[in-house]
C-alpha cells in the first residue's frame, strides 16, 4: 500500500486516500477530513483499472411463464337462490342465507385450491341482506381483496375479488 492509493475497510461502509504507512498500520483521510488509522489486513485497495478490457455479457431474460387459466375471465358464482336449489320456495329465510353463505365459502376454497386469481359473485340488487353476508363473509378472509362494481356510484349488484 502506497501513499496517495484509495483504499475502503473491510466489513465497513468507510474509505479515503492513504496518508502515510507506518509498518503494518495505515492512516487514511476519509472524503469528509477525518483521518483513520486500520491495520493494513482490515484494508483493500481499490483498483477501477483492474475491469478494464473486461467484456461484459449481456444475458436475455428468461421469459415469464404465466398460466393460461389466469389470462382467463373471472369465475362467476351467482348467489341467487333459485340459480342454487330447484324448488327455492321450500325454503325459509334462514336456510336461504345459509346455504349461499356455504356456496360462498366452498367457491373461495375451490379458488384458493385451484389457484384461480379474479372471482365476480353477484349477489344481486335488494334490501341488502345478502350483500351484507358476502361483504361479512369477504372481510373475514385472508389474502384477498375486493372490491363492488359500482356503476357511476349505482349499485351494480356484483362483488369482484382478487387472490393474492
Amino acid at each position: 500500500m502506497k501513499i496517495g492509493e484509495h483504499v475502503s475497510v473491510l466489513d465497513d461502509d468507510l474509505g479515503g486516500t492513504i496518508t502515510s504507512v507506518h509498518g503494518e498500520t495505515v492512516v487514511f483521510r476519509d472524503t469528509h477530513g477525518f483521518t483513520h488509522q486500520y491495520p493494513k489486513s482490515k484494508l483493500v485497495v481499490q483498483n477501477a483499472s483492474i475491469y478494464d478490457g473486461l467484456q461484459v455479457q449481456v444475458k436475455n431474460e428468461a421469459r415469464k411463464i404465466s398460466s393460461k387459466k389466469h389470462n382467463k375471465k373471472p369465475l362467476i358464482l351467482d348467489l341467487h337462490f333459485e340459480n342454487l336449489v330447484k324448488d327455492a320456495s321450500r325454503y325459509s329465510s334462514f336456510e336461504r342465507l345459509f346455504m349461499q353463505k356455504e356456496k360462498l365459502t366452498e367457491t373461495l376454497d375451490f379458488c384458493r385450491k385451484n389457484h384461480l386469481k379474479n372471482l365476480e359473485i353477484i349477489h344481486g340488487i335488494g334490501d341488502g341482506v345478502l350483500q351484507q353476508m358476502v361483504h361479512d363473509v369477504l372481510s373475514g378472509q385472508s389474502g384477498l381483496e375486493f372490491y363492488n362494481n359500482a356503476i357511476l356510484h349505482h349499485q351494480s349488484g356484483s362483488v369482484t375479488v382478487k387472490f393474492d
